[in-house]
């Protein structure tokens, strides 16, 4: 009796332990799912990331628990905002191409070259990839868009105003800025002023200074000064544009813009490529006249985003995973056919979806337009106090526009501004 007494608390003990040692041991169960779950939370605002494509890459990883946040209003603000408080940032982060100003705190970013990014790097523009590193060589942002741009400009009114319609002849003869000035002078005539070139001062400067390599900083900081040979091109070309009356100073994103579109007051502009949605917005009466081209005075850039991880991070590994696979030239290419965002992976710029031919622009293929433009956008460098300075100028070119301000006056002026700026 002593001996069955015995053995029943043995057994019964065999299976307490049992039980708290957890089912795991049991055969075939696995508890990795629950107990080795990673956490991450990513911070994009609309149309950056496809929600689907966040929601393919929840099962793309398994391992992952993937918190998404759509972040609305100013997105900047909000992250500078966080990265001083110390407090809730996020795993990894979009970042617009204000990245720059985020260069002197490189320290709150993992260096994706610690993680692995170099073994990709040659997937990617060159110009594109090294917008993401900092003057100390660390990498902060993997690519995801871009902006290159080009010539939109209306076929029948060109065609009326006696100037070529067809994108490569419109390529040929107005190839820089001076013979895009004269092609604007032309419809200025023939349409006794009521339709003008282009939208506004600023939209000038702004896209002669993307086609160059210098602008305001050295790559050691250092400001290359107000004299020099880029933005005095930028300045005088878009001045020049203001004088000869060519400008509708129809501002961008706003209803006038839109409606000057709509009604055939512009005749022209140079923009990214994120700009087809916004003209097909806002000039739905012109589907079908609109053809693109390369701009005048060479390629350029404008826009496109990036991806960072903060050290705050517990898990950078998993998160470079995650980035590396949402941003692959396959995910890139995808997202061109949901979100029309251009991608910064060119191995994908000759697949079929980049040259399906768009009603809105006559029936025209516009991608590859664009992707030549991409693979010739010249390398520059901005520095964190490029927005400083930028600001400052092309506020003072409104009031040349807007104001009828005089220009050697508002130069000298915006000269001093900015030097008082860059002595804070």
């Amino acid at each position: 009796m002593k001996r069955r007494r015995r053995t029943c608390w043995i057994a019964i003990i065999m299976v307490c332990v049992l039980l708290i040692s957890g089912c795991s041991i049991w055969p075939g169960q696995d508890d990795s799912a629950s107990s080795k779950k990673v956490a991450l939370t990513l911070w994009y605002w609309n149309r950056s990331i496809d929600d689907k494509l966040i929601a393919k890459a929840k099962e793309k990883f398994p391992n992952i628990e993937l918190t998404a946040q759509k972040i609305g209003g100013d997105f900047k603000a909000k992250l500078k905002t966080t990265l001083a408080a110390r407090s809730g940032e996020p795993d990894i982060v979009a970042l617009n191409d204000w990245i720059m100003e985020l260069f002197p705190s490189e320290d709150r970013f993992y260096n994706l070259y610690d993680l692995g990014a170099g073994e990709v790097e040659d997937q990617y523009l060159p110009w594109k990839w090294k917008q993401g590193v900092t003057p100390n060589g660390q990498m902060i942002g993997f690519p995801m868009d871009t902006g290159p741009t080009a010539l939109f400009y209306r076929a029948d009114l060109f065609k009326e105003a006696g100037l070529p319609s067809e994108p490569e002849q419109v390529a040929r003869q107005i190839d820089n800025w001076d013979a895009y000035a004269v092609a604007g002078e032309q419809i200025k005539e023939k349409f006794a002023g009521k339709v003008f070139l282009t939208d506004n001062i600023g939209s000038v400067y702004n896209q002669v200074l993307s086609q160059a390599s210098e602008r305001y900083f050295r790559p050691d900081g250092s400001f290359i000064g107000m004299d020099s040979p880029t933005v005095h091109k930028s300045w005088d070309t878009a001045v020049a544009f203001k004088e000869k009356e060519l400008l509708a100073n129809a501002d961008g994103w706003t209803p006038t813009w839109n409606a000057a579109m709509n009604n055939g007051e512009i005749a022209s502009f140079v923009g990214a490529v994120w700009m087809k949605q916004v003209l097909q917005e806002a000039a739905p009466d012109t589907s079908g006249k609109w053809r693109v081209t390369r701009a005048p005075g060479g390629d350029g850039n404008n826009g496109g985003s990036f991806l960072s991880i903060l050290k705050s991070s517990k898990h950078p590994k998993e998160a470079f995973e995650l980035i590396r696979w949402l941003q692959s030239p396959e995910n890139q290419l995808e997202q061109y056919q949901t979100l029309n965002l251009f991608p910064s992976a060119p191995s994908v710029f000759d697949k079929p979806t980049m040259k399906e031919k768009e009603s809105f622009f006559g029936g025209q293929a516009t991608g590859p337009i664009f992707a030549e433009s991409a693979q010739h956008v010249p390398d520059a460098f901005f520095g964190e106090r490029y927005p400083s300075v930028h600001n400052i100028i092309t506020r003072r070119l409104n009031d040349i526009a807007k104001q009828d301000a005089d220009p050697q006056q508002v130069w000298s002026d915006t000269v001093h501004r900015v030097e008082r700026a860059l002595q804070r």
